[in-house]
């Protein structure tokens, strides 16, 4: 089983994060450092990849060095939000290759959103790592794409450089289904849906039904070890009331690599979207590139 490492940060990250807001952010590296601005000032152009029987994915795309960092959003959110524009700033100020999308049936791609499913999502990781970049990728996957990235990492081991899961929900929604009380949970069978009250919709919901997590089932990862040999960083909120932090220990102590680092922060959410969190991001990030252009 994996070492894993507890830790706060890189060395003398911690004070770095302590020093202004995110438009400080730079990276270390090198004789001339190179500062991050936190407000995209060149954007991407949204493109639309044509898949044949498949609905088009949205995408932004900077090119660039390798290795190269794709963004997995969470559930129901899109390529627009503030870590995935943080991160094409960085990666664009470092020369390195970047991805963001949406997954079917989420923000600008097409799709019915309430059809999609883990497998379907999945697919669309795939997709993106067989069509749209080229080389080993550090995935940074959020939320159920900490999931997705795990999911995608197994199927396609040769594509990924590293993995950076951020609130990782890996099985959440199957495990928080099946801890419910036995009586709870054939109401909501009956019903033929699950609502969880979140703070993260419009609606103030989030509503499952049951094909959902029975195909949610077969996409489990957290049954047996990870066949996961990469380098793996973990973030977490302590204060993450949505998915418990105990979930990114649980992947941690299954993945195979020798290489895992849990960073638990204690007063972060859910999310992590604020400035502290999304600097502790781009600086994680900063140092997995160092280490995989060190190892070359």
């Amino acid at each position: 089983m994996a070492a894993v490492a507890l830790r706060s940060c890189r060395r003398g990250l911690s004070q770095i994060i302590s020093n202004g807001g995110v438009s400080s952010l730079s990276s270390t590296r090198g004789p001339n450092p190179v500062k991050c601005i936190s407000g995209v000032r060149h954007k991407s152009t949204v493109q639309f990849a044509t898949r044949p029987d498949l609905p088009k994915l949205a995408y932004r795309r900077v090119k660039g060095k390798s290795p190269g960092v794709v963004f997995l959003p969470g559930y129901g959110s899109s390529m627009n939000g503030q870590k995935a524009e943080a991160l094409e700033e960085f990666c664009r100020s470092l020369g390195h290759a970047y991805l963001r999308f949406d997954y079917t049936g989420h923000g600008a791609s097409e799709g019915v959103f309430a059809e999609g499913t883990i497998g379907t999502w999945k697919k669309d990781v795939l997709y993106v790592l067989d069509e749209l970049v080229e080389g080993p990728q550090i995935m940074v996957g959020s939320s159920i794409g900490g999931w997705l990235m795990l999911l995608a990492a197994i199927a396609r081991p040769e594509k990924t450089a590293a993995l950076v899961g951020i609130s990782t929900a890996a099985d959440h929604l199957v495990t928080a289904f099946n801890t419910l009380p036995l009586e709870t949970r054939k109401e909501f069978e009956e019903r033929g849906v699950w609502t969880v009250p979140t703070r993260h919709s419009e609606d103030g919901e989030y509503r499952f039904n049951m094909a959902f997590l029975r195909e949610a089932e077969n996409h489990r990862v957290l049954q047996s070890p990870i066949p996961v040999t990469c380098p793996v960083r973990l973030l977490h909120g302590l204060k993450d009331e949505d998915v418990p932090w105990h979930v990114s220990m649980q992947v941690a102590e299954r993945v195979l690599s020798g290489d895992v680092d849990v960073i638990l922060r204690r007063h972060a959410q859910h999310r992590m979207a604020e400035k502290d969190d999304i600097k502790l991001i781009v600086y994680t990030i900063d140092d997995l590139i160092d280490k995989l252009t060190t190892m070359v």
